[in-house]
């Protein structure tokens, strides 16, 4: 299919051919028949995508400061190696399209194919032939309103939840600073809600259409009668509300709707301009009320609501996103808004350049409401894309997944390590293209059936959403394939149950992305100990950083939660140090009050392992970023070793201390040994039945927190017997 992407790196726009998009659970798969291109939004994002890499820095500081503190905590070329990874990235543009129901997975059922929907959303309401689009940012588009119309509609929500918030009464005075797009429907809106309606602008032309669509008055900001006509407009009292819609680095604009506010009125910031708020003579004489309009209504932000599909409930939210998009669509099957004055051009896809060349200035035509048109072809429903002949090798490799850890790590030591890779599978076209052309794969798909269906492929590489993980290596090994999947392998004791099954049946390798033991400065310590036979007593501290509550990693239920998805490294690290097996296993949590806190992600672990050795694991997520990540310490024999941040090490024996400074987490390694035990048909670098313990623990630290009880590990809890079919 045809999209349009913009490299972030250099700025360049181009339409390119990509994979459609994979159709997921919860979402719809649409053929797109116009987009809207906004022209605020996209021209601030295409202008900072041809900036350079100084002035990418100067618009955005916080992530300046991130990129400092990750030189700090994982040094400079690792740090290099991400920005570097990030940059290269294609950005899709646009966030509002019309098009056709083409199949769906929603959850209630509600969208059928052949039906006509308006979508919303950043990277999924895309300027492309198909988009794949979560069922809560879909609406249907009733019969009366045109697909042109419909295309309109994230827009008029935007505009639609800044209206609510400012809570206009019939015939209220209402002025809207700002006659862009998303003013002149805000301007439509307030006049179908009974309010008197000015407008203000810097464009006469915006000045004129507002005048001749919606606004009963409306003059340029520096009209030397400007406050002599809102005075008149309002019967001296000033504006019961003002609504922002204007984009401007500028303080004008707060300032502005200070002044012509009335006492108590309301001010109502839509549009993304400087918000340096003055407080005399006006904020604090008036008692003015300032509120903020997050984009278009509740829901926005929230992961539940726009990745998961979960609703809220309308008695107690009743206007979500998804119910202004409804009511701004019903809106305009009532005729009650007007918006092909508001169209000034439509392009076909293929022409998409000239169309950014008039919000960039390149062309500088007069310009409002810009759409996107698409002319289908069946051939473009393709999920798979030739990209190079490169001859295949001994081990022939694809990779399911390709976000930036992949990409930063795991790819391209595949390919140091003379693998051929021949096909990449991502759930969005544009990655899986850039990414197959970035590291020279044969071919580019959305399917993962095209890398597991592939006869020549013999080894696949899972580096998707935990959640998937199992699901993906049961297939793989299904297919008979070598498997390398990254942590964890099972989110649940089903899914574990479920690959133990799989496994019986194929002696392929597998292996999980448990690096850190690979380290150089693990094996040193292994190494230092190998000769004692004593238990030992390790002890590790993860000072791990938080993250929000409705980060992926936080949905237990979905993904697994960070006990599961990363704990799982250290406790595989405790069992290739002490070489035995983890018995028993017991954990606690912090118990706070903070509902911006999880409680798991603060918690103290101790596990017994079978040789008598005793590990310590205390992860928390309420630290300081100052603070190395990781140190980890073995006591055994009258010897100490010490591990920080696998940047540098300590051996303390016989009353001296040796430092060592080898730096790697085992990424390279890991991969390596992966390789080589294929090639010479040997058995997995690292056990099945150590990877099922490792997998199990992390579940039964679940249990213990819980149930409050200490838990046993045995294997036998996961191995599939014969009576677990009845």
């Amino acid at each position: 299919m045809k999209q349009l992407i913009q490299n972030f790196k250099n700025g360049n726009l181009f339409v390119d051919e990509v994979p459609v998009p994979a159709l997921g659970p919860g979402m719809v798969f649409i053929k797109n028949e116009y987009s809207l291109i906004s022209a605020g939004t996209e021209k601030n994002t295409v202008k900072v995508a041809q900036s350079s890499i100084i002035g990418k820095a100067r618009q955005r500081p916080d992530l300046v400061a991130q990129v400092l503190q990750n030189v700090k905590s994982e040094g400079l070329m690792a740090t290099l190696n991400k920005v570097k990874t990030r940059l290269d990235a294609p950005k899709a543009l646009g966030y509002s399209t019309c098009g056709t129901v083409v199949a769906s997975l929603d959850q209630d059922l509600q969208f059928k194919p052949g039906d006509r929907v308006a979508c919303a959303g950043q990277d999924y309401a895309s300027h492309a032939e198909y988009v794949c689009i979560p069922q809560n940012l879909v609406a249907k588009v009733p019969d009366k309103v045109s697909s042109e119309e419909a295309a309109f509609t994230t827009l008029g929500a935007i505009a639609l939840q800044g209206v609510r918030q400012a809570q206009p009464n019939l015939g209220e005075n209402i002025c809207v600073i700002g006659l862009g797009l998303i003013g002149q429907i805000t301007c439509q809106l307030l006049k179908a809600n009974g309010c008197k309606v000015f407008g203000i602008d810097l464009d006469p032309h915006l000045i004129d259409l507002a005048i001749s669509t919606s606004a009963h008055n409306a003059l340029l900001r520096g009209d030397s009668n400007l406050m002599s006509a809102i005075m008149d407009f309002t019967d001296g009292n000033g504006f019961d509300a003002v609504i922002i819609t204007a984009a401007a680095k500028s303080n004008d604009p707060i300032e502005l709707s200070a002044e012509i506010a009335r006492k108590k009125g309301k001010i109502v910031v839509v549009g993304s301009v400087k918000m340096d708020i003055p407080r005399d003579p006006h904020f604090y004489r008036k008692e003015l009320d300032l509120k903020m309009s997050c984009s278009y209504g509740p829901g926005r932000y929230d992961t539940n609501y726009e990745e998961n599909g979960i609703d809220y409930p309308v008695g107690y939210v009743r206007w979500t996103e998804q119910r202004n998009m409804q009511a701004f669509l019903n809106l305009l099957a009532r005729k009650s808004i007007n918006l092909k004055p508001l169209i000034s051009h439509i392009f076909e896809i293929e022409q998409a350049g000239l169309a950014y060349d008039l919000i960039t200035g390149k062309n500088h035509h007069t310009f409002l409401g810009i759409l996107l048109k698409y002319s289908h072809h069946e051939e473009n429903q393709s999920s798979w894309i030739p990209v190079n002949t490169i001859p295949r090798k001994e081990i022939n490799a694809g990779f399911i997944g390709a976000g930036n850890f992949a990409q930063a790590h795991l790819i391209p030591i595949a390919k140091k390590s003379l693998i051929s890779l021949d096909g990449v599978a991502t759930s969005r076209g544009i990655t899986a293209k850039n990414v197959a052309e970035k590291f020279g794969f044969n071919y580019c798909t959305t399917s993962p059936d095209d890398i597991l269906q592939n006869d020549n492929i013999d080894t696949v590489f899972i580096a998707t959403p935990h959640s998937s993980h199992a699901a993906l290596t049961i297939q793989a090994l299904q297919s008979g394939k070598n498997v390398f999947v990254e942590k964890p392998l099972a989110i649940n004791l089903v899914q574990l149950k479920d690959i133990v099954r799989s496994k019986d049946f194929n002696q392929r390798t597998l292996m999980v992305g448990f690096n850190r033991r690979f380290a150089p400065l693990a094996n040193l310590i292994k190494d230092e100990f190998k000769s004692t036979s004593e238990p030992m007593v390790i002890n590790m501290r993860i000072n791990a950083g938080y993250i929000p509550k409705n980060h992926w990693q936080q949905q237990i239920e979905k993904e697994g939660g960070r006990i599961i998805g990363e704990m799982c490294h250290f406790i595989d690290l405790m069992q290739y140090f002490t070489g035995a097996q983890p018995v028993k296993v017991y954990a606690d949590c912090m118990n706070t009050s903070n509902e911006l806190l999880t409680s798991f992600d603060n918690i103290a672990v101790v596990i017994k392992f079978s040789d008598g050795s005793i590990g310590n694991l205390i992860y928390t997520a309420n630290g300081d970023k100052s603070l190395p990540k990781e140190l980890i310490e073995v006591f055994c024999g009258s010897k100490i070793g010490v591990i920080q941040d696998f940047k540098e090490g300590t051996i303390h024996s016989g009353g001296k201390t040796r430092k060592i400074k080898i730096s790697g987490k085992g990424h390279c390694e890991q991969i390596s040994a992966f390789v080589t035990s294929i090639k010479n048909g040997q058995p997995s670098p690292i056990s099945f039945q150590s990877i099922c313990l490792t997998t199990l623990t992390t579940f039964k630290i679940h249990d213990c927190l819980m149930t409050g009880l200490p838990q046993t590990i045995d294997l036998s809890d996961v191995i599939f017997r014969d009576s677990d079919c009845n």
